[in-house]
């Protein structure tokens, strides 16, 4: 099947005891057992329930992945993937990164035993397999969270094979829409479907998905044994949601570039970054591993923070607030809301700046987007 037709159908068929074309919403705790041990596959919902493995399904289906594991929370599933190091192990990876997988790495991995070093997307790219450093996992995101760089995927899956280490892709930006990273090379593909995959601002949700039938067993020990698993309810309105993901998908980079393209013509916008915007190594990077350039457009305001309020607060479509992936346009300020977590200094090395605005474009007309901002 094509992938939009994958939207609708993965993960969902009829319900065998009505004909239900919708399956009902398994809202239950646990399942009756006519014997010890004699359960129809599934015995507590926690390890196991029917609304979740049908988004699971649906997830490893549009992935291109034998197994789709979903959890709370975007960070429940950064969380669980972490997991599959042991102590003394090393993960590389990014210094632009989603400000909560930042914090989790720096703070949370280190007293586990784990160690980080990070790259910045330029080095990465341009690293041979050889001069690779010694690390059991890589962890990226592409394009980059919230500068929109761009990570040659292909290339670094050939270096984390050259040294047995595992290539963990956040493809949260781009969806399977856009990209598969699995069938670039990766080993694990994570999604925080709170945001384009549930796409409707009202779920928090994350999933991991994987070809490796012994990393999604691992995976699936940490999903049961942690226990951060979504409720079912969430699970429903995600896969409501992935329905119309291709044509959201398709409207988000409408929008976006339309967006891309008035605020380059701009005076007070010094920067402004989105990958279908340049012809550059990055761009030509981007057209080989993705079908399109993506919803979010990041620039940066000449003047600094005020210049940076002052724009966030005169936006009407444009909603400022956390997140991004909606159906509605969302704005935010990387440097105090979704990456304050990371020091200052770091930020201000990499490119995140005070002046720096991150824009989510959603479904509206284009026009109505460009005219706002």
């Amino acid at each position: 099947m094509r992938i939009a037709t994958l939207c609708v159908h993965a993960g969902m068929t009829p319900d065998p005891a009505t004909g239900a074309v919708v399956p009902p919403v398994y809202l239950t705790s646990t399942y009756h057992q006519p014997k010890v041990g004699g359960h129809k596959g599934f015995e507590y919902s926690r390890t196991q329930n029917p609304t979740r493995q049908h988004l699971e399904e649906a997830i490893a289906a549009l992935e291109g992945a034998r197994h789709g594991i979903c959890f709370a929370s975007g960070m429940a599933a950064v969380d669980a993937a972490v997991r599959l190091l042991k102590p003394g192990d090393t993960v590389l990876s990014l210094y632009d990164v989603y400000g909560g997988t930042y914090r989790l790495l720096s703070r949370l991995a280190g007293p586990m035993g784990l160690k980080e070093t990070y790259l910045t997307v330029d080095k990465l790219n341009a690293m041979e397999p050889a001069s690779f450093p010694d690390v059991q996992m890589i962890w990226v995101e592409s394009p980059t969270n919230p500068l929109l760089r761009i990570v040659d995927i292909r290339r670094l899956a050939l270096c984390a094979a050259a040294k047995g280490a595992l290539l963990v892709v956040d493809n949260t930006f781009a969806t399977p829409i856009l990209q598969r990273p699995l069938a670039l090379g990766a080993a694990v593909v994570v999604h925080s479907g709170t945001k384009y995959l549930a796409g409707h601002s009202d779920v928090i949700i994350g999933a991991l998905a994987t070809n490796d039938d012994e990393l999604a067993a691992r995976l699936r020990f940490v999903q049961n044994a942690a226990g951060a698993v979504p409720g079912p309810m969430d699970c429903f309105l995600t896969h409501r949601g992935i329905k119309t993901l291709k044509h959201r998908m398709t409207a988000h980079c409408e929008g976006a570039l339309a967006v891309a393209r008035a605020l380059s013509q701009v005076r007070g916008v010094s920067r402004v970054c989105y990958p279908g915007l340049c012809d550059d190594t990055a761009a030509a990077i981007a057209r080989s591993q993705m079908e399109g350039m993506g919803g979010i457009v990041t620039i940066e305001i000449r003047g600094g923070r005020d210049a940076a309020m002052k724009f966030l607060e005169s936006l009407k479509v444009f909603t400022l607030a956390e997140s991004l992936g909606g159906v509605e346009s969302l704005a935010c300020h990387p440097a105090t809301m979704t990456h304050a977590s990371i020091p200052a200094d770091v930020r201000q090395a990499i490119g995140i700046t005070d002046g720096l605005v991150r824009l989510s474009a959603g479904i509206e007309d284009p026009q109505d987007l460009v005219e706002d901002a």
